[in-house]
């Protein structure tokens, strides 16, 4: 479980989250939804301790996230930044095999390289594992970025908005995948998702957040309404049922 208890956080003196307590159970897929500067991203990075924590607490399972020793914390859970830096001479596999680093500390073994293998698989990559990432789409590398996370083999996966630079088709899939590492592999998925129905296609729980503040959250099909969606975006968002699951429409 992920507990969220009173976090706040401000930069050079403006208020960017304020009191956000919540509960995350362990398991399954959670999107979290909201405008931009919502808060979204630092609220994420702050679960990941890619900042201090001014105020709150915030803790997986039994590990304090302020207290607990990096290596240990890196086998509990991995995120992925909107981001991250890369060079052009880096090949897939050996970027997704960072993502083996918390466990053997320089020395990899045999079964690092098979869990390197297993994520290329997962997310589509393996023929195109041997090259550079100079060499192949934003999209190609955003998907192998996934994959690092998934290679780290973490109870938690903490993505910033991993569908960036994926057309329609390799979305899907790749919302299809965590699906799929939620699932069949018992991984934690929290996702920051800008799309709002590839949430509520995907997602089991939603987390709104609209000025650094909590404005909702709970299933897809009971907290997706249109006079929610409408308030939280600040725009007219009709909502209509399609086999069963909300779809918001908001492009005209």
């Amino acid at each position: 479980m992920i507990q969220i208890d009173g976090v706040g956080h401000s930069i050079g003196g403006e208020t960017i989250l304020s009191d956000v307590t919540m509960s995350l159970p362990k398991g399954g897929v959670t999107a979290l939804i909201g405008p931009n500067g919502a808060g979204k991203s630092t609220l994420l990075g702050l679960m990941a301790r890619l900042q201090p924590l001014q105020t709150g607490r915030i803790r997986f399972d039994d590990l304090d996230v302020a207290r607990t020793p990096t290596a240990r914390l890196a086998l509990k859970l991995a995120i992925l930044r909107q981001e991250m830096p890369l060079g052009t001479r880096l090949t897939l596999r050996d970027l997704v095999a960072f993502g083996r680093f918390p466990h053997h500390r320089g020395r990899p073994a045999p079964q690092d390289r098979a869990k390197v293998e297993d994520a290329l698989a997962l997310f589509g990559l393996g023929d195109l594992a041997h090259r550079y990432t100079g060499e192949v789409s934003g999209g190609q590398r955003q998907r192998a970025l996934v994959a690092m996370t998934f290679a780290q083999e973490t109870d938690y996966l903490l993505l910033d908005e991993p569908l960036n630079n994926l057309d329609m088709a390799h979305a899907r899939h790749l919302m299809r995948t965590l699906r799929e590492v939620a699932d069949r592999h018992g991984r934690t998925v929290v996702v920051v998702l800008h799309e709002v129905n590839y949430a509520a296609a995907h997602a089991d729980r939603i987390v709104a957040l609209k000025d650094g503040r909590l404005a909702f959250e709970g299933p897809p099909g009971e907290v997706l309404t249109a006079e929610r969606l409408s308030a939280l975006y600040g725009t007219s968002v009709a909502v209509r049922d399609v086999e069963g699951r909300p779809v918001a429409l908001h492009y005209a």
